[in-house]
C-alpha cells in the first residue's frame, strides 16, 4: 500500500509539474501573439517547488504568491478556467478579469492572491496564520518569496512576528538567482538565505528546488512542525528560471551557457521522468497519457477563457475594497 501511494503522489506531482509548465509555455505563446494584455512573469523552470510544497498541503491550508505566481495557483488546485480567464481579463476569471496575471486569488483554495509588491505575502501570511491560531484550527500557510523579496522591510517584519508568536507559517524562498536583472551576490553578502533564520530563531534550511521529491519531503517536515504549534520555518530553494524575468525581457545579463545547462542538465520535470523511470515506478506510456491529457486540459481551458465575455464597464467600481 506505502508503495502504490508512493507512486501515485509521485504521478501526481509529475501531472502538476507538467501542468505548470503546459500553462506557461501557452501564457507565453498567447501573450506574444497578442492575445493577453499586461505583463506575465512566467515559472518555468521552477515547477518543482510549488509542486512540491504544495502536495504537503491540504486544501484548507493557505498559501502566499508573488508576481511569479501561476505555478502556485496551480499547484494549489486552481482551476485553469478561471486562471486562464483572469489572465485573459475576462468576466469569468477568479477576480472577475480585474487582477490579471499578478494578482489571481481563490480563497475557497486558500490562495490568498498573487501580489505585484515584492515581499507583499510575507505580512498576508502573518495574518493567515495568526487566524489559524486564534481560531485553534490546525492549518498552516506557506509564503512564497524570492530572493529579493528577503531583501525587503516587510519580510523581516513578517518573519520576526511570525517567530515571535509561534505562528503556523513555512516561508519558502525560490531562489532564481536574480532579483530581477540583478544577480545575487551583488544585493547580498550571504550566499544562502536560510542563514537569516539564525536571526529570528527558527530552523533554515538551503535545498536543491528542482528536485521534487526533496522538496516535498522537506515541505512535510515543516508543515508537520507548524501543525503541532512549533512555530515557522524557512526553507531556500535554489533553482534557476528559463526566461527573462518577464515576457520580452531580452535577458542579456545571464550568462548563456549558465542558462542552458539549467534547461538541459538540471530542468525538474525531466528529473523527474528520469527517477520514475528509474524507480520502476511507471512506463513511458503512463506518462505520454498524462501528457496528453494535460494538453486537452488547457486546451479546454483556452477557449472557455477566449469565449468568455469581458467585465461590464458599469462593474468597474464592484469588489473593490476602495473606490
Amino acid at each position: 500500500m506505502a508503495k502504490q501511494l508512493e507512486k501515485t503522489k509521485s504521478l501526481e506531482m509529475y501531472r502538476t509539474m507538467v501542468k505548470i509548465r503546459g500553462f506557461e509555455n501557452n501564457v507565453e505563446r498567447l501573450f506574444l501573439g497578442g492575445r493577453i494584455p499586461g505583463f506575465v512573469h512566467l515559472y518555468i523552470g521552477e515547477e518543482a517547488i510549488a509542486t512540491g510544497v504544495c502536495a504537503a498541503l491540504r486544501e484548507d491550508d493557505y498559501i502566499t504568491s508573488t508576481h511569479r505566481g501561476h505555478g502556485h495557483c496551480v499547484a494549489k488546485g486552481g482551476n485553469l478556467k478561471e486562471m486562464f480567464a483572469e489572465i485573459y481579463g475576462k468576466r469569468t476569471g477568479y477576480c472577475k478579469g480585474k487582477g490579471g496575471s499578478m494578482h489571481i486569488a481563490a480563497v475557497e483554495k486558500g490562495i490568498l492572491g498573487a501580489n505585484g509588491i515584492v515581499g507583499g505575502g510575507t505580512t498576508i501570511s502573518v495574518g493567515a496564520g495568526f487566524s489559524a491560531k486564534y481560531r485553534g484550527t490546525d492549518q498552516v500557510c506557506v509564503c512564497f518569496f524570492g530572493d529579493g523579496a528577503s531583501n525587503q522591510g516587510a519580510f523581516h517584519e513578517g518573519i520576526n512576528l511570525a517567530s515571535v508568536w509561534d505562528l503556523p507559517v513555512i516561508y519558502v524562498c525560490e531562489n532564481n538567482e536574480f532579483g530581477m536583472s540583478v544577480p545575487q551576490k551583488h544585493h547580498q553578502k550571504i550566499v544562502d538565505i536560510s542563514d537569516r533564520a539564525k536571526g529570528y530563531g527558527i530552523p533554515g534550511i538551503t535545498i536543491d528546488g528542482n528536485d521534487v521529491l526533496l522538496v516535498y519531503e522537506t515541505a512535510m517536515e515543516a508543515v508537520n512542525r507548524a501543525r503541532q504549534g512549533k512555530g515557522p520555518t524557512l526553507i531556500e530553494c535554489k533553482t534557476y528560471r528559463h526566461e527573462g524575468h518577464y515576457v520580452g525581457d531580452p535577458d542579456l545579463y545571464r550568462d548563456k551557457e549558465v542558462v542552458r545547462k539549467w534547461m538541459t542538465e538540471r530542468d525538474p520535470i525531466q528529473r523527474h521522468k528520469e527517477y520514475l523511470f528509474k524507480s520502476g515506478a511507471c512506463k513511458e506510456k503512463e506518462l505520454e497519457k498524462i501528457d496528453k491529457e494535460v494538453e486537452g486540459e488547457i486546451a479546454e481551458a483556452i477557449r472557455f477563457a477566449e469565449e468568455s465575455p469581458f467585465p461590464n464597464p458599469k462593474e468597474t467600481l464592484e469588489d473593490l475594497y476602495v473606490e
